[in-house]
């Protein structure tokens, strides 16, 4: 046997760690000439098996090589053997998915990645950021959870040292399943929602979903899907929970930063490629099928589609849990699934894992329930397993299972359609709907409860049979890409690997490409390096968070003035400018899905308002007179009707109008650019026609904001949405309908409708325009 030494990390999880002294530890790996490197831990009690000149892992430390064990047989024919060696707790493990993880963890009480180790807050247990916290070792051992999600870390090393330290720790387990780690999308440059919880560390940083679309250039989306792939693989993550590729029609919602826009031509397109980069190895690395050890499962998002909530209101809340169809046109949404997703261009076929949204997609099912998508037979089974043919793991968003807040407003459990089921009758629900695993559940309990439900009314053959179907589906994930084989990591090369040159390089020239130029009167820009600029301060209000804390109010500038003076002279004065520069956020009211605020409520009112995307303060004189969907059956039963017809809100950033024309007032006829960080549509019309310039960028790097700017760089984006008139439009479009707004038209007779965009010449007429405008709009 050929073996050698490749990594060290410490493995005092294998056994109880209170009071010892962490000793260091090796993995060892082993070539076969004839097939893969081996990788294993020597303290595991794995051993290696020598049969006809090759070598297996004995996992299960049985002395015989088992079909799971044998690298030579197919994918299916492994994971069906692997499922008739596990018990149901077995099983009812690996259909749990972990809640967030961070390296280290929050401290417990914190609510959110939160864990202890030896009993001890990470500050005070003088433990490493990458050893197992008491909670992980908890719910891998005891739980038989083999599907991890992983948020922010402090390093990639930190990461790998993690990976090798809790594979090592689940390999000495029965039967040696090494684990299925997962992340949220943590390549954006600006975000840090929960759904870049991941941007600790080094990486490569390229513009999120919105600014992705804005390049209407699928091959790059491609290229990003290799190289997070590569670095996903390095830091020991083997499934995305990404792309989010619902169509952005609603432009009130929050969480529209994150999908590839409006069109369904060209977010079909954007998802194939993302998947396609994500899953496909090749070469060496290649195992068959185009998966292999480059791989990373994509589980697509959200089936059927989670940009048609009502008003724009989000459903992690219980204020947003309705998706609705004014314009019938469900169909519509499910084109990127159905002809993106599932019809991929690389070997691998289709995405491996689908995620249904927290929504109720309201009045569509034909059973007559309105269930959300994880609890809906008609979504799932009818639709996504019979009529489109998908087999592969059907994952819920997480935490569907648990109990909702005491408000509207509370960010908790979203059981929506289920609110007055038990815990356990809600699992039963998701898994009779076609439900594989449960996002954000680390307890097997009520999975196993549901499962007794199941053997009273269909027998005990029907369930195993229905629990084994799912692990097959979910060990295939596990199999395919190596991790049977070889699990570990080389924390050194790693480090290497993520964030290297080459991948910061192409995330930087992605973001380049993704900025949108929007007005350039005159010529302005780009702007000679050798001028003065006038930069602003800009106010940021005190707002809520996700779990309803205040975060602290400041006046600062909005970017770094030490990397602006790399481009220009900098001064506090505008007397001595030669130009302005004034960069601020598209309108948003508090880190939250919006249009609800429970303070309303308690004044007697249905608790409802808008959801507004001007500056200025709102009036909703022509919203709907009556809500097409309402009901709560445990927080708000007696409200049947969620209008906010006449109500009035103000956007938090309000005071970023002021700044600017106040600005231009200080100015005079000297130019003024206006740089918007945009997360979704908004209203131009509040100052368009008093500013020289307009900038879009999507949670992107200053430095390829200020490249455009200096001219370094020629705009070469496109909008990927339409950017309304007014906030009449908005109250009059249909959430599911796209390209169904007046567009504003500005000062130069531009209008800012989707495929819009300027280069220094004019507008941009391309191979781009005419394959996603031209013929498809």
């Amino acid at each position: 046997m050929k073996s050698k030494f490749i990594g060290l990390y410490l493995l005092c999880t294998l056994a109880s760690c209170s009071g010892v002294e962490e000793k260091e530890t090796q993995f060892i790996t082993v070539e076969n000439e004839n097939g893969p490197i081996l990788g294993y831990s020597p303290k595991s009690g794995v051993s290696i098996l020598n049969i006809d000149g090759l070598k297996f892992k004995d996992l299960n430390k049985n002395g015989k090589l088992d079909k799971y064990e044998d690298w030579r047989l197919s994918v299916e024919e492994r994971a069906v053997d692997l499922v008739t060696q596990m018990n149901t707790e077995q099983i009812a493990g690996l259909m749990l998915y972990s809640r967030h993880q961070t390296l280290p963890s929050k401290p417990v009480g914190f609510g959110f990645a939160e864990g202890s180790y030896n009993g001890k807050p990470f500050q005070e247990s003088g433990a490493p950021a990458w050893q197992l916290t008491d909670q992980q070792k908890s719910f891998l051992r005891d739980d038989n959870v083999r599907h991890i999600l992983l948020g922010a870390v402090d390093s990639p090393k930190t990461a790998a040292k993690w990976n090798n330290e809790m594979q090592a720790f689940v390999e000495s387990l029965p039967l040696g399943i090494p684990s299925n780690t997962s992340s949220d999308p943590r390549h954006s440059g600006g975000g840090n929602t929960e759904f870049n919880s991941g941007t600790g560390g080094a990486i490569s940083l390229w513009p999120d979903g919105l600014g992705m679309a804005a390049t209407f250039d699928p091959a790059i989306v491609k290229s990003f899907g290799r190289i997070a792939a590569r670095e996903y693989r390095a830091l020991g993550i083997t499934t995305a929970l990404s792309p989010q590729v619902d169509l952005g029609t609603e432009p009130r919602w929050f969480r529209i930063f994150m999908t590839f826009g409006e069109s369904p031509e060209l977010a079909t397109d954007m998802s194939r490629a993302y998947i396609d980069g994500f899953q496909t190895s090749e070469g060496k690395d290649e195992i068959k099928d185009g998966w292999g050890y480059q791989s990373v499962n994509a589980m697509v998002k959200h089936w059927p589609g989670g940009g048609t909530v009502e008003s724009g209101r989000d459903a992690h809340w219980a204020f947003g849990k309705f998706a609705i169809y004014p314009g019938k046109n469900f169909e519509t949404h499910l084109k990127p699934f159905t002809e993106g997703a599932f019809r991929l261009n690389g070997k691998t076929g289709t995405a491996s894992a689908v995620m249904p949204y927290y929504t109720i997609s309201y009045n569509q099912a034909n059973d007559g329930t309105n269930y959300a998508n994880g609890f809906s037979k008609y979504i799932i089974t009818d639709l996504l397993r019979e009529k489109y043919g998908f087999d592969g793991v059907v994952c819920t968003d997480w935490r569907i299972t648990a109990d909702e807040g005491e408000h509207p407003d509370v960010f908790m459990g979203k059981p929506w359609g289920v609110e007055t089921k038990t815990v356990a009758e809600r699992h039963y629900i998701a898994i009779m709907a076609g439900v594989d695993q449960f996002g954000g559940n680390s307890d097997m309990v009520p999975l196993l409860e549901a499962y007794q439900m199941g053997v009273q009314q269909h027998g005990e053959k029907f369930m195993k049979e229905k629990f084994r179907k799912s692990a097959v589906r979910l060990l295939k994930n596990i199999f395919r890409i190596g991790l049977f084989e070889n699990p570990y990591l080389d924390p050194e090369l790693s480090a290497k690997i993520v964030g290297n040159p080459e991948f910061i390089q192409a995330g930087y020239e992605a973001q380049l490409k993704s900025i949108v130029m929007l007005k350039n009167k005159g010529n302005v820009l780009p702007i000679d390096d050798k001028k003065t600029v006038y930069i602003p301060k800009i106010y940021k209000p005190s707002i809520k968070d996700w779990y309803g804390h205040w975060t602290l109010a400041s006046y600062d500038y909005p970017i770094n003035v030490e990397r602006i003076k790399k481009y220009y002279h900098v001064t506090e004065d505008p007397a001595e400018a030669d130009f302005a520069l004034v960069f601020v956020s598209s309108p948003y009211r508090n880190i939250d899905g919006g249009g609800y605020d429970s303070d309303d409520r308690q004044e007697g009112n249905n608790g409802y308002l808008p959801i507004s995307l001007q500056y200025s303060p709102y009036v909703a004189k022509e919203a709907r007179e009556h809500s097409i969907a309402a009901g709560d059956p445990v927080v708000d039963p007696q409200i049947k009707n969620r209008t906010y017809k006449n109500k009035s809100v103000t956007v938090s950033n309000t005071t970023d109008l002021n700044t600017i024309l106040i600005t231009k007032k200080q100015m005079g006829d000297k130019p003024v650019i206006v740089v918007v960080n945009i997360n979704r549509p908004m209203v131009f019309r509040e100052f368009e026609k008093h500013v020289d310039g307009i900038i879009l960028s999507f949670n992107i790097s200053e430095q390829a904001i200020m490249d455009v700017i200096s001219g370094k760089h020629e705009p070469s984006g496109l909008l990927p949405l339409q950017m309304p008139a007014d906030m009449i439009t908005v109250e009059k479009q249909f959430e599911d309908v796209p390209f169904d707004m007046e567009c504003h038209t500005d000062s130069e007779g531009n209008t800012y409708d989707f495929g819009f965009g300027l280069n220094w010449s004019g507008r941009i007429q391309d191979a781009r325009t005419e394959r996603y405008v031209i013929h498809n709009k």
